[in-house]
């Protein structure tokens, strides 16, 4: 089942007060990014994050969940609309995470 645009949009307005956060849409789900760096994606209406050991440490409770067969498990955000975690996360992630590997140069 893919994600739906709606359940994409929901995601991305609560998101939104936070700034600099983007999405790319692949193979019917979505990628997100937060200042370039990836945090984690929507799957199957899941918004889900990377476990790095801050996002754990925020939330200790938040179930892993696969995103799709063969990948790792991730956390599953089920309180998007706190709005002030939901900062303090990204923020928590970001150092982190790892920086985005430069883009190939076209011929």
């Amino acid at each position: 089942m893919a994600t739906s645009k709606e359940y994409l949009s929901y995601i991305l307005e609560q998101l939104g007060e936070i700034g600099n956060i983007s999405h790319r849409a692949m193979m019917g789900e979505y990628v997100l990014y937060y200042k370039d760096k990836v945090i984690g994606g929507i799957y199957d209406n899941r918004f889900l994050v990377k476990p790095v050991k801050s996002a754990v440490a925020l939330l200790p409770d938040a179930p892993m969940e696969t995103p799709y067969e063969g990948a790792k498990d991730m956390l599953m955000i089920e309180d998007v609309e706190n709005h002030a975690l939901m900062a303090e996360l990204m923020e928590a992630m970001y150092d982190e995470l790892p920086a985005p590997k430069p883009k190939k140069k076209r011929k």
